[in-house]
Order: C-alpha cells, then sequence, then structure tokens
C-alpha cells in the first residue's frame, strides 16, 4: 500500500489550521488543540515546517506560526517534501546510483513515470483546496458502445 506516514498528514493537518488563522499566529499549543494532536508532536511538525519554509515562527509574548506563503501558494507536494524528502516511489527514482540494477533495469523507465504523475498530482493540489476543496469533476471514463 502507498500512503504518506502519519507525521506528514498530521503536518497538513497542522498547515490547514494555520489556513484558518489568517494572517495571525498560533502557538503550537493552539494549534495543537485545533488539531486534536498532542503538543510534543506539533512541535516537531512546526519544527521541521518551518526549516523547508513552509512556516515563519516569531517569538515573544505573542509569539506563533503562520503560513510563509499565502495558501494557494504551498502545495501538497511541498508539505510530503517538508516531511519525507523527494518525492520517490523507488529507492532509484528518489537517489539515483544507489542501485546496482539501475543501468540495465527495464522497470526504471515506467517507475519514472509513475513518480512524475504522483508528483505532478501531488504539485496540483493547494494547501487553499485542502481547506475548501475544488467542485468535483465528472471523472468517469467515457465507455464505446458497439453498435452491431
Amino acid at each position: 500500500m502507498l500512503r504518506v506516514s502519519k507525521l506528514t498528514d498530521y503536518a497538513t493537518v497542522v498547515m490547514t489550521c494555520l489556513v484558518d488563522a489568517g494572517d495571525g499566529v498560533l502557538s503550537a499549543q493552539t494549534l495543537a488543540e485545533r488539531a486534536r494532536l498532542e503538543a510534543p508532536t506539533v512541535s516537531k511538525l512546526l519544527k521541521q515546517l518551518a526549516q523547508a519554509g513552509l512556516v515563519v515562527s516569531t517569538r515573544g509574548i505573542n509569539g506563533g506560526y503562520r503560513l510563509a506563503r499565502a495558501p494557494e501558494a504551498i502545495t501538497v507536494a511541498d508539505i510530503v517534501t517538508a516531511m519525507e524528502g523527494p518525492i520517490g516511489m523507488t529507492e532509484c527514482i528518489a537517489h539515483s546510483g544507489l542501485c546496482d540494477l539501475e543501468p540495465h533495469c527495464g522497470a526504471r523507465v515506467n517507475w519514472q513515470r509513475i513518480n512524475q504523475a504522483i508528483a505532478e498530482a501531488l504539485s496540483s493540489v493547494t494547501l487553499a483546496d485542502m481547506v475548501n476543496p475544488p467542485p468535483q469533476r465528472n471523472t468517469a471514463i467515457p465507455l464505446r458502445v458497439a453498435v452491431i
């Protein structure tokens, strides 16, 4: 099964809480309460998100965290990369040169295509979309009807 880690999922939840705060700042404790997560976990997430440049921290009595950019300018790919590193379905996609099979691997090209599709999908969804999803489009596959 392909899935992001719990911490990446939680980081997305924390980021959506920051969207709700608008231009204001929220303390790690307030974010933990709003996200219904443990405060140490939220602090860990915020540290990684700040290192990646997705949130900005302000010290002091009225300090806290806010988004570093507009929600429309932060993608799910940004969050996944901040928490998990480069998006790569296989080790050779994320870090070239680590596999002895790489020079003659017949599957690598298709893994690259799959990885590209996933990266594009994650990049196409913004933090603003996570808070206010766009209306569902009809994604049904049209059927061809044979006339006999």
